[in-house]
């Protein structure tokens, strides 16, 4: 059976995050890094939204891809240059994006909604945005939020947390406090939400 476009588009965003040369290493098994990201957001998105549409779900699946061409240290240090940083990625992610979808026949309509999906446009009024946004902070939560405040004086991850947190809608605030976490990290985010 001929693969749709969607299971196409996913595919070849697969292929390219596959190709990171940053290796995870989860449960003595090592993944390019942004591939499993991805896979990641994916299981997320449906945890959180089993009825999530096809754009929402290839912005999501996307959201990082080839994630590793823009370094940071490409940037001045500091808060206007990770900025920066984030807003040439959204919009490299976008355009790789886009190309992927045109050249697998998606229409316009849906190309312009992915865009402005992984774009992040209008957070708060835009449904689909709002989902991507809770999928991004329940995976860094659920996945590397440890790791991160390992690396991270308490004070930093704690403002870290609230930044994260206000991004969130109800319903994500309430997805976050169901997952499990260690007990210090648990400590750090009841200091952050309270």
């Amino acid at each position: 059976m001929k693969p749709t476009k969607f299971e196409t588009a996913i595919a070849i965003i697969d292929k390219r995050n596959s190709e990171d040369p940053n290796i995870y290493q989860v449960a003595g098994f090592k993944y390019p890094k942004e591939l499993l990201y991805s896979q990641r957001m994916t299981r997320k998105l449906l945890q959180f939204n089993p009825n999530a549409s096809k754009p929402l779900q290839v912005a999501a699946r996307a959201q990082h891809i080839c994630r590793w061409k823009i370094a940071r240290n490409e940037f001045p240090l500091g808060r206007v240059g990770y900025l920066k940083w984030r807003e040439t990625l959204k919009k490299m992610h976008a355009n790789s994006t886009i190309e992927i979808l045109e050249q697998v026949g998606f229409d316009e309509q849906c190309i312009e909604r992915v865009k402005k999906i992984i774009l992040k446009k209008h957070i708060k009024k835009n449904k689909e945005t709002q989902v991507l946004e809770d999928v991004i902070c329940l995976v860094f939560l659920d996945y590397y939020f440890d790791e991160f405040a390992a690396k991270h004086s308490d004070k930093k991850v704690i403002d870290i947390l609230q930044k994260t947190w206000v991004k969130m809608s109800k319903k994500g605030q309430e997805a976050a406090l169901q997952l499990s976490f260690s007990e210090k990290s648990l400590v750090l985010i009841q200091k952050a939400i309270s």
